[in-house]
């Protein structure tokens, strides 16, 4: 979106699918730009993107009866030209050359010039190539690119496009999908004459947080760089956007090295996977996605890395012993390329320090069926067993060392400890309607009556190895059991062999347990929001606002169960909160 600059109430929207479109009245309403030849794409039927009307640049030079009359608008959306250009405030458009590539980003300098990063696709992990052209108000342009990175192999292209408006002719330009160099910043103070890359003279402090040394060897100068600005009033001044974080510079010397901060405070561009809140030590332990996880002893500082032996991009799954809350197991899986024999651990310490846990080849021919990232694994209250959900079911009882096979849990079957009682497991059986029970440590498992429960379980199937467990344990009380079917919830005191419906009118989206309380995800009156019971899902109360929905792209939500009424919410993208009441 771009505001006139002329003309504040003036306002181009460009759209990912439904082409052009422009406020007159500062954003109340808004209209199709009728004479923009690109309408869009549509919308897609699956769950798929188009790049669109990419940008949208308006001249500030071009101002007349207080409305500028040059803009500029650039597609990432195959089959047509990638930039148009209108001259008398948008009625007209004329496509304007350039490559063949999409035009990703771009952005008007005070003097009126253009500047376009191209890229092959619109990121963030599909851009092969790109290119960096200067138009000048004639329309008239060159190519601009880098030297140095077309002679490092031309890979990835270019998202990030900033201006200095206070140094005319000083111009930054950002890579994405650059692997095998890394992705850099590139910097002209002559109008793309010349190009310093400033990325292999730069070092980063990320002291205040450190969770971005997860693995190991030191931040990078980040990826999927997209995001990219110069201080309109200080031409030194200079942030980026990566997969992670937001990086800033104060100054950026001609020569030496450019140092480099995390330019935020408790913003993380992060997914959580999964979390726990044990029962002791620290308030939250988080699985994230490509950040492996974290112990969270502060919650008002970022943590430490220390999911390491085995490293994994990806924690899948978390559990910790309810009566033994430093023993702790984890599962996930690994993107990066690094090797790696094990994909389960167990820390004794709260998650500080971890042992791999390797399970014995099984199938034929025989196979690690562990190390794909698929498989559950679940400790005891006391931390003496531990359950693997695989082909083939596995229980050990001294720590992985030797492993034996568990009678009657189906394949792939994930069981859930009793957070009470270490001789009991549970487990549902989805796919065979039945709710399971073992009573000799995950020896063995059985059907058990499970009365109130719908017939049908399926809905309780997990989705994917990330999928949250439908079935959860309370953490001060043996027996008592939670189980999400579809969107609705229900409570049983008996160890499964009856429940009674937990849901109180809520469409069950998310739950967890806390001390005294459930919290869950779920809408009700087409209310979507986070909500709390304190009489086990009889009655609902919202605990959110209209403002505090942190885009309402939630993976996870759990409960403290020692402190009465906190609740921990895993968004997808947007980090790990937490809240208190205040009444």
């Amino acid at each position: 979106m771009a505001v006139d600059p002329n003309d504040h109430r003036r306002l181009f929207f460009g759209s990912r699918h439904d082409g052009l479109w422009q406020s007159h009245d500062a954003g109340q309403s808004w209209t199709p730009v009728a004479g923009f030849p690109h309408k869009g794409l549509g919308r897609p039927e699956r769950r798929t993107s188009h790049g669109g009307v990419s940008f949208v640049a308006i001249d500030p030079t071009s101002g007349k009866a207080g409305a500028s009359q040059r803009i500029w608008a650039g597609i990432a959306d195959p089959g047509g030209p990638a930039l148009y250009r209108s001259d008398d405030g948008g009625v007209h458009w004329t496509a304007v050359a350039g490559p063949a590539l999409f035009a990703a980003k771009g952005v008007v300098d005070a003097r009126g010039v253009l500047w376009v990063g191209f890229a092959s696709g619109i990121g963030p992990s599909d851009v092969k190539t790109g290119a960096v052209w200067r138009y000048d108000a004639r329309g008239h342009g060159r190519d601009v690119t880098p030297p140095a990175w077309r002679a490092a192999g031309a890979e990835g292209g270019f998202l990030g496009v900033a201006v200095a408006r206070s140094a005319p002719g000083t111009v930054a330009v950002s890579t994405i999908d650059r692997y095998r160099a890394g992705d850099s910043l590139w910097l002209s103070r002559d109008d793309g004459l010349h190009w310093d890359d400033v990325g292999a003279r730069s070092r980063r402090d990320v002291s205040a947080t450190p969770f971005l040394l997860h693995e190991g060897k030191g931040a990078d100068f980040g990826h999927w760089i997209s995001g990219l600005a110069i201080d309109p009033f200080d031409a030194g001044h200079i942030a980026y956007t990566t997969g992670a974080t937001v990086y800033a510079a104060q100054r950026l010397p001609t020569r030496n090295t450019v140092d480099w901060a995390p330019w935020v405070r408790g913003i993380e561009q992060t997914a959580v996977i999964t979390m726990i809140s044990p029962t002791g030590g620290a308030p939250v332990v988080s699985g994230f996605g490509d950040l492996a996880g974290f112990v969270h002893d502060d919650l008002d500082r970022s943590p430490q890395p220390t999911f390491a032996n085995p490293y994994l991009s990806n924690t899948n799954m978390l559990d910790y012993a309810g009566k033994a809350p430093a023993v702790i197991v984890r599962s996930g899986s690994l993107y990066l390329d690094r090797p790696r024999d094990a994909s389960l651990a167990r820390s004794e310490d709260g998650g500080r320090h971890w042992t791999p846990l390797r399970l014995p080849p099984q199938g034929n021919p025989p196979a690690r069926d562990d190390l794909n990232g698929e498989t559950p694994i679940t400790v005891s209250a006391d931390g003496a067993t531990i359950v693997v959900a695989a082909r083939v079911p596995q229980v050990t009882r001294d720590r992985g060392r030797t492993w034996s096979p568990v009678r009657g849990l189906p394949p792939r079957t994930r069981a859930v400890s009793d957070k009470v009682d270490p001789a009991v497991f549970y487990a549902v059986d989805a796919t065979g309607g039945r709710l399971l029970v073992s009573r000799d440590a995950g020896a063995s498992f059985a059907p058990v009556a499970g009365r109130g429960l719908p017939r049908d379980l399926t809905a309780a199937q997990a989705r994917n190895r990330e999928s949250q467990s439908a079935l959860v344990a309370a953490p001060d009380a043996a027996g008592r059991l939670w189980l999400q079917v579809g969107a609705a919830l229900f409570c049983s005191e008996d160890a499964g062999v009856s429940f009674v419906p937990a849901s109180g009118g809520l469409a069950i989206e998310l739950y967890g347990l806390g001390k005294d309380a459930v919290f869950a995800i779920g809408s009700r009156d087409d209310v979507r929001g986070i909500w709390r019971s304190t009489d086990r899902g009889a009655s609902w109360r919202r605990i959110d606002d209209a403002t505090h929905r942190w885009g309402g792209r939630y993976r996870v939500v759990a409960g403290d169960p020692r402190r009465a009424g906190r609740v921990y919410v895993g968004t997808d993208g947007r980090g790990l909160f937490y809240g208190d009441p205040i009444d």
